[in-house]
């Protein structure tokens, strides 16, 4: 894995778990950690200059996906962080910004995800679904809408496939360091 797509920023550099698969077309900037076997793909930018992003084990985030936190300011003393929890996935450009995901998530592509909102474990989140700032999305529901809405409650197998979804990407992340050794 080359590093010119890492930078440290204010001599802050991203810290990068093991098995971990970056995309020579990425960006990953700042005060950014990624777990064991996270997956980033082409064309994500995350930028973790004016607050922290973390990244939990087994999480991917896929092609154009923008990564970005809030700044500390007299009036939000501590800003808005980018936590992403473990068994997550990312979908093709989505927007995530200053908000904090659980675990077992599906972001549908598309979506936009805003300051201070908190996404609980087991979420599925519609494709092109804006969550508008400081909403809480709450555990085993489908979300979809512009604002967003609860749809209905994941079944068995819905639920089933949040790991599922991550675990897949683990495997195709897997073939990609095997390719680039």
């Amino acid at each position: 894995m080359s590093q010119t797509k890492l930078r440290s920023y204010n001599n802050i550099s991203p810290t990068i778990g093991d098995n971990v698969y970056i995309d020579q077309s990425a960006v990953i900037v700042g005060e950014i950690s990624l777990a064991d076997d996270v997956s980033i793909w082409p064309l994500v930018a995350a930028r973790g200059d004016v607050n922290t992003i973390s990244i939990g084990a087994r999480t991917n985030i896929q092609d154009g996906t923008v990564l970005h936190v809030t700044r500390r300011s007299k009036g939000n003393p501590d800003g808005n962080l980018l936590s992403i929890g473990e068994d997550v996935t990312v979908g093709h450009k989505c927007m995530l910004h200053g908000c904090i995901l659980g675990s077992r998530i599906l972001v549908g592509m598309g979506a936009i995800i805003m300051d201070g909102v908190i996404v609980e474990d087991d979420v599925f989140i519609g494709a092109g679904t804006l969550v508008p700032p400081n909403k809480i999305l709450k555990s085993g529901f489908l979300y979809m809408g512009n604002p967003a809405k609860q749809a209905r409650l994941l079944n068995d197998k819905e639920t089933n496939f949040l790991k599922d979804s991550a675990a897949n990407y683990v495997a195709l992340k897997n073939e990609y360091l095997e390719q680039n050794e």
